[in-house]
């Protein structure tokens, strides 16, 4: 269901794309405002046309943007980002702080078999 409501969006936003790209241009600024002559429709009934169908295109599209959030909302299950990402959560930590850093030994040397504590070499 949420990849039909997807596509359709998606092809929603293409087409109301297009349909703005289509319309004349108030002060011309594109300098291709059209002109007067021939056709079946003049340019206030084209003009009357696109507005329509942008107006219909914007519409659907802000209606399956609502449906894509309720889609959405359905599925969160009230859960967080990183409950699903298995960090943990965000009140591990006080806001602000970090978790401890490892000691420097743990971090680059591997424990000894005997328990005896493993010192770095000196780099002299």
């Amino acid at each position: 269901m949420e990849n039909v409501v997807l596509t359709v969006h998606l092809i929603l936003a293409l087409c109301l794309i297009g349909i703005v790209l289509l319309q004349r241009s108030e002060g011309g600024g594109l300098g291709m405002g059209g002109g007067g002559g021939g056709g079946v429709m003049s340019s206030r009934a084209a003009a009357t046309a696109l507005g329509k169908l942008t107006w219909i295109f914007a519409i659907a599209f802000i209606a399956t943007s609502l449906t894509l959030t309720i889609i959405a909302a359905e599925k969160s299950d009230e859960t967080s980002v990183l409950d699903r990402l298995g960090t943990g959560t965000a009140s591990d930590t006080a806001p602000g702080t970090e978790p401890a850093p490892a000691p420097a030994e743990e971090m680059l040397l591997p424990p000894s078999a005997d328990d005896t504590p493993v010192v770095p070499p000196r780099a002299d």
